[in-house]
């Protein structure tokens, strides 16, 4: 439930209290005895209050507006200025008393929704009935006391149900949206670890052959392509790893991860970076940095890798020695330019991405 449902449901119920009790309580006892025509007054004002707001509740409008709430809040408190100073002075909180509790009753019922004008509305209609008491030289302190009592003790009670139904209403409402961000914090692991265990299978998949060929020994390590098949698996398994950590910069986190298992191979290598971190979807920092594991892949002495990075483009190159064949590629690359040549024992390849 929330707080609106709470203040609905309240304000409709406090309607029925209210017209319950000037209809069938207050209006008996105005009619049995000689009213000034200031107490009809303020029943009438009283009774257009309550029109005003069964009008709002049956609109759909229970939470009333500010305004709306200030407007009928003076017009209950002049209500009680008239009906109080209308009676005589030896019935001022006495049982004839009619207006010191139904005015409660209506300050409620406008007000329900904000507490600490309601306080401070009540004190002031307590206050002014208790002057206008004390004014008329009352004595009978006992019977002002139960008069008061009776008619603030529900009301206050009907406060205090409200706050409380209302604190747990958000207290709810929060426990509702901690669930549900729960579930989508669970929903968003589970299908980032759906995500990363089909990475890892499609990378994994040129490594799982090799694997079985060597269990099987089907080949041996002294075959220098089987050779070159570990070392590309070496860089591969080395960059998918590199993938998936939280870094700054993971386009070049995936150059140097690829850069230092070529170097524990005995390759030398240098790195030179150019221009500032660029965000590069995931696909295509494996498009651009796949050619370079290739040909890392296959250096047998020396190497050079470069990054370039301009507003306009990514470029990964490198140049290095190749005395073999450069092991099998993935596929052909669908989001960056490839170009790769083998000459005189040395591999250059560059691939490029354009941001724009």
């Amino acid at each position: 439930m929330t707080d609106l449902a709470v203040v609905t449901t309240t304000r409709q119920a406090l309607l029925v209290v209210v017209t319950a009790i000037q209809l069938v309580l207050t209006l008996p006892s105005l009619t049995a005895t000689t009213q000034a025509p200031t107490a009809w007054l303020a029943y009438a004002v009283l009774t257009a209050v309550l029109a005003t707001v069964a009008s709002h509740v049956a609109a759909g409008h229970a939470q009333l507006q500010p305004a709306v709430a200030a407007t009928l809040t003076a017009a209950v408190l002049a209500s009680s200025v008239l009906a109080t100073t209308a009676q005589p002075a030896h019935t001022a909180l006495s049982a004839d008393d009619w207006a010191f509790g139904l005015v409660g009753w209506y300050l409620l019922l406008v007000l329900v929704e904000r507490p600490k004008p309601l306080i401070a509305a009540l004190s002031a209609h307590l206050a002014l009935s208790a002057g206008w008491f004390l004014h008329a030289g009352g004595e009978d302190g006992g019977t002002a006391g139960v008069v008061i009592l009776s008619g603030t003790s529900f009301q206050v009670g009907v406060i205090v149900i409200t706050r409380v139904l209302q604190r747990d209403a958000r207290l709810a409402r929060l426990a509702a949206a901690e669930h549900d961000a729960a579930r989508t914090r669970e929903e968003l692991a589970r299908q980032r670890e759906q995500d990363l265990r089909a990475g890892f299978e499609g990378q994994l998949g040129a490594v799982l052959p090799l694997l079985a060929d060597l269990a099987d020994e089907v080949v041996g390590v002294e075959d220098e392509q089987t050779r070159l098949r570990c070392s590309h698996a070496a860089v591969q398994l080395r960059r998918l790893f590199a993938e998936n950590d939280d870094v700054p910069d993971p386009l070049l986190h995936e150059l140097t991860a690829c850069v230092d298992v070529a170097e524990r191979r005995g390759v030398v290598v240098s790195l030179a970076v150019s221009g500032t971190a660029t965000p590069v979807p995931t696909e295509v920092r494996r498009e651009l940095v796949t050619p370079m594991a290739r040909a890392l892949a296959a250096a047998g002495g020396r190497a050079k890798v470069s990054l370039l990075r301009t507003p306009t483009e990514v470029r990964v190159a490198v140049v290095a020695d190749a005395p073999g064949e450069l092991p099998q590629g993935d596929g052909v690359p669908e989001l960056v330019t490839v170009e790769t040549s083998v000459h005189s024992g040395l591999v250059r390849s560059e691939a490029r991405w354009r941001t724009t």
